[in-house]
């Protein structure tokens, strides 16, 4: 990570480490790093650079490195269509992870995130979300901006959240729902 930020790149940690500090701890057995799409190549080759071995994995949203016991993700474009934008970048937050400092999308970015990603198969990103609902003091005016690309997942996941007694705002979720509904 350091190797790409030293390199000029911008990128933010996605996954199992960011969520793990603002919601709850897991297990992580990757980085994920989420780069530009015109970054992703010079990113891979940065790490290639550096000693890792690389793989174009998928074109259309993520490339791997690997080194050692290290498996790096850098992915480009989250399913939805959700890309590295400025609102991301500058709503991005720092948090100290063992002896690194890490930059992370924000609580509201990442709820966002996890609930469109969420499949039968990854249910920890729902469950990722729901905690980072619980413990993040949220910008819901934000929060709602960003759901717009995948409203009726992020509309399950909020009534599901208020349903678990997980506090979100009544205002919050029938403005979502009229921008899904709406006639």
């Amino acid at each position: 990570m350091e190797t790409v930020g030293q390199a000029g790149y911008r990128f933010l940690v996605l996954g199992g480490l960011a969520s793990s500090l603002v919601g709850r701890p897991r297990w992580t057995h990757d980085i994920d790093l989420l780069v530009r799409p015109d970054d992703a190549r010079d990113v891979l080759a940065v790490l290639r650079t550096a000693g890792f071995s690389t793989e174009e994995t998928d074109p259309v949203w993520i490339y791997k490195a690997f080194k050692r016991e290290v498996l790096v993700d850098i992915i480009f474009m989250v399913m939805g269509g959700i890309y590295l934008d400025d609102d991301m970048l500058n709503r991005s937050i720092e948090r100290d992870y063992d002896d690194l400092r890490l930059r992370i999308p924000s609580a509201e970015d990442q709820i966002v995130i996890k609930g469109i990603v969420h499949q039968e198969e990854t249910s920890r990103h729902w469950f990722d979300a729901l905690a980072i609902l619980g413990r993040a003091d949220l910008d819901w005016d934000y929060l709602l901006r960003r759901a717009r690309v995948g409203a009726r997942r992020i509309l399950a996941l909020l009534i599901y959240a208020q349903s678990s007694d997980i506090l979100v705002p009544s205002w919050v979720i029938g403005r979502l729902y009229e921008e899904v509904y709406r006639q």
